[in-house]
């Protein structure tokens, strides 16, 4: 049995008509640039995230950027950031000048953690980009509560989160000044190559938004500032307005699968729990814990990715692809350890819950389209290696 990491061909095929269509439509009109269908975009997901504004931008990694230049951000500035995360949240970062200074990992949630935050903080630090990495919200009242006390701008990545609900109800990016959102195709809200979302409930950081995004220019060809060319094509919010209503029964699909992965590990004796606290049996797996569940929150964790943690996670991956079932290790190279930041002065070590996720967890297809057998098999087939 084949069980891929993503088939996005067979999510297609459930809205083959109403795609086709918008594309067409698409075609036929030639408004490629802005317009009715990104203006209906932005209309849509602003209520769906229970957002002011809602301004829709060319990727994810785009809108991370523009969330900087919004607030300023000047070269030598600094900005606290996980350094476990994809290398947009901190790529960004250095294109800008400012400095990333990185912060270790929660052993839960793999979100930063919180309580080592504050020691952090200088006179030049001027944000702080939590990440709700995999589709759960970071620890948001602790980080709100700092930003506040020090004055500092909360950008919040939720590229993987949309939709992702905080323990009081709140959807994440409307809990921060600015939040961001990737459509890249393997997200829950996937469009047909790039494009992202800013967020913002200010009424200025949102024109400063609007007008960064269109090189900086109000009207068009006059500048007071300096902005970019991010904005989000016309023919892929015409694929998101398609797909936005397809959005949470899509999201509790992936809810269910995990719920089946967690289901599945613990009945056939490879897991005893939920949970990703620290573990000596090699014959067990960590299973991902949704740590506001307890909360009864519809969305507390939209699984964009399953992440499990075991140990001989390369040997198990190999294994896996022979038995032609699809993983990935998100991210293998903590931000501290990568050779760009070398100059930034950190080493092995300094970062230890970020680099055990880094060394020991893999994600299992979550897509909502997997059958119950294909999930089945992946617990089989990690059971066949650890055992």
């Amino acid at each position: 049995m084949k069980v891929p990491l993503l088939d996005l061909k067979a999510q297609y095929k459930t809205i083959k008509s109403d795609i086709d269509a918008a594309l067409i439509r698409m075609a036929e009109s030639q408004n490629l640039i802005l317009g009715p269908e990104v203006e209906l975009l932005e209309k849509n997901l602003a209520q769906y995230l229970d957002a002011k504004h809602a301004i829709g931008v060319s990727s994810g990694t785009d809108a991370l950027l523009i969330a900087l230049m919004a607030i300023d951000l000047k070269p030598d500035d600094e900005v606290i950031i996980p350094t476990y995360s994809f290398f947009a949240t901190a790529g960004v970062v250095s294109r800008l000048n400012a400095k990333p200074v990185f912060i270790d990992s929660d052993p839960l949630t793999f979100n930063l953690d919180p309580e080592k935050l504050e020691s952090l903080i200088t006179k030049r630090t001027k944000a702080i980009v939590p990440v709700h990495l995999y589709g759960q919200s970071a620890e948001m009242d602790k980080i709100m509560e700092f930003a506040e006390k020090h004055g500092l701008k909360v950008i919040e990545d939720g590229a993987q989160a949309i939709g992702t609900q905080y323990k009081d109800g709140r959807k994440v990016g409307n809990i921060g000044h600015i939040g961001c959102f990737s459509f890249y195709p393997s997200k829950n809200l996937g469009c047909f190559g790039d494009g992202g979302l800013v967020t913002t409930n200010d009424d200025d950081l949102a024109a400063r938004l609007r007008i960064l995004r269109v090189h900086g220019g109000k009207p068009k060809y006059y500048h007071k500032v300096i902005g970019g060319n991010f904005r989000i094509d016309a023919l892929q919010a015409a694929v998101l307005n398609v797909k936005l209503p397809h959005l949470d029964s899509w999201t509790k699909r992936r809810q269910e699968n995990a719920g089946l992965y967690t289901k599945f590990f613990i009945e056939k004796g490879l897991a005893e729990t939920e949970g990703m606290l620290k573990y000596d049996d090699k014959n067990k797996v960590l299973l991902p814990e949704p740590v506001y569940k307890k909360y009864d929150l519809k969305y507390y964790h939209i699984y964009n990715q399953y992440v499990i943690r075991v140990q001989n996670r390369d040997e198990l991956r190999k294994f896996m692809t022979e038995n032609e079932i699809g993983t990935e290790i998100y991210y293998p190279v903590p931000f501290h350890l990568q050779e760009c930041f070398a100059d930034l002065g950190y080493k092995k070590g300094d970062f230890p819950v970020s680099e055990w996720c880094a060394a020991e967890t893999v994600a299992l297809p979550i897509y909502p389209e997997l059958t119950n057998e294909q999930i089945e098999f992946t617990v089989d087939t990690v059971k066949k290696f650890i055992k």
